[in-house]
């Protein structure tokens, strides 16, 4: 067993800094060399579970192997205490210390996320899909990871980059530490990355493919990572809401901890799930709907055939224009059929090329916390947070489209409405509560236009 499991066998940081008689920073210092001294030895083969050829096998002789290996194998240059690498198509290798699960090379499009917490909910948010995540506040992983944060079942980005090392978890709702539950989800991530550097690239250059190696032998042919970084074909033409959405399904839970009162008129919609977080989800409850989500592939006669009052369209990963082949059309014959229609992120992009518009590639996408969109209308700002690499372009909208929202970052859409349809979107994710609350109203905007028609017998 590697250093992490031997940690998580002691049970955990606290407890073999405990046994040893050290302190965290030496346990620190432990899983950056990847062993542990031999002096400490005698306390930990008293842990079950431990024994003399786990420290010895794995952490000596292996690494000695790897080590000599690496220093005969030109194609291998890993330098002293890496064991795994970022290698960008533009030539940049990065190399560090990987975690998670061992993988021989996930390549994707690196992007960075400037979220200050909530890397689990952003690592199963499934509008990551085909992306490898940055994140630029450095101390990730933290807080462990538990049951509940999880927006989808399974992880949906393809590796997750960090500056500091994983410690171990401080924080009473964790479950499982960060890096036994990347290796849970098979995907790897790597730490002692100057994450900064990453950002400024991203920032100036725009979207950039990466590879994450992560290999169990150690051995990590830089060469051959870089041409399979420059032979992916990029998020472009990329339809992943495919990969990514779930089986029809009757949805009951709502918001945690909601003060809201329990609606006693609860209005049927339809969520359709192109890559659907689970929060949103629980927003459409809590405001007063009985949500019945569909797969992302599911054609107007399935969706009228379940007579909703409304048609929500979810977030969700890859190019809208390559999803929408199929779901455009859908969208346009429920709008048709005068249905009110709510529609978040991919689900906006979504809903302007069934109303006539199209959407583009953004220079530099906007995902993390913390980022103001406008309100045309009102004025007000709020603050959003967001995820997404494609934009609705306002120029193509149609005379009976309005925009209704903002970036305050780069003046892109935040927001449409139709003048003649039941119909509006957001590009934010209002579920996602930055604010904390500021946008959690366009739910109950959705639900009033639902009611509003009821009443008017609609």
């Amino acid at each position: 067993m590697d250093i992490d499991r031997i940690i998580e066998k002691a049970g955990g940081a606290d407890e073999i800094a405990a046994l040893a008689g050290v302190g965290l920073e030496a346990v620190r210092k432990w899983r950056q060399s990847r062993m542990v001294p031999t002096k400490h030895w005698p306390a930990l083969l008293r842990v079950p579970g431990i024994a003399l050829q786990d420290l010895t096998a794995d952490l000596t002789t292996t690494e000695t192997q790897q080590e000599q290996e690496r220093e005969t194998d030109v194609s291998n240059p890993c330098p002293p205490g890496a064991n795994a690498a970022l290698v960008l198509a533009d030539g940049t290798v990065l190399w560090g210390r990987g975690f998670g699960a061992h993988t021989e090379g996930a390549v994707g499009e690196l992007c960075f996320s400037t979220g200050m917490t909530g890397y689990q909910e952003t690592l199963t948010d499934p509008s990551f899909a085909g992306q490898i995540v940055t994140f630029t506040f450095p101390h990730i992983g933290n807080v462990g990871t538990n049951a509940d944060d999880n927006e989808a079942p399974k992880m949906a980005a393809l590796g997750a980059v960090v500056k500091e090392d994983i410690t171990a978890p401080a924080s009473w709702r964790s479950h499982e530490p960060f890096a036994a539950w990347l290796r849970d989800h098979g995907r790897a991530g790597i730490s002692g990355i100057d994450t900064r550097a990453i950002t400024r690239t991203l920032r100036d250059n725009g979207p950039q493919t990466a590879i994450l190696a992560f290999p169990e032998n150690g051995r990590i042919d830089t060469d051959s990572l870089l041409n399979r970084a420059r032979q992916w074909p990029g998020l472009e033409g990329m339809d992943l809401a495919k990969e990514v959405t779930r089986p029809k399904r009757i949805w009951t839970e709502g918001v945690w901890h909601s003060t809201k009162p329990v609606r006693e008129n609860r209005r049927r919609v339809v969520a359709m799930d192109y890559g659907a977080k689970d929060n949103i989800l629980r927003c459409l409850v809590t405001a007063g709907c009985d949500v019945t989500v569909l797969p992302a592939t599911a054609t107007a006669e399935e969706i009228l055939e379940l007579k909703p009052e409304g048609v929500f369209l979810s977030n969700g990963p890859g190019d809208p224009a390559a999803t929408g082949t199929y779901a455009v059309p859908a969208i346009r014959k429920v709008l048709d059929a005068n249905v009110p229609v709510f529609g978040i992120c991919l689900g906006h992009q979504l809903l302007a090329q069934a109303l006539g518009g199209k959407t583009y590639k953004l220079e530099r996408g906007h995902r993390g916390a913390n980022q103001p969109v406008k309100d045309v209308e009102t004025g007000r700002v709020e603050i959003t947070s967001q995820n997404h690499g494609f934009a609705v372009d306002e120029k193509s909208l149609p005379a009976d489209v309005k925009v209704t929202h903002v970036s305050l970052f780069d003046g892109s859409n935040e927001g449409i409405a139709s003048t003649t349809k039941d119909a509006f979107s957001v590009q934010y994710h209002p579920e996602a509560s930055p604010g904390p609350s500021d946008s959690f109203y366009l739910f109950e905007r959705f639900v009033a236009v639902m009611d509003r028609r009821a009443k008017a017998g609609a």
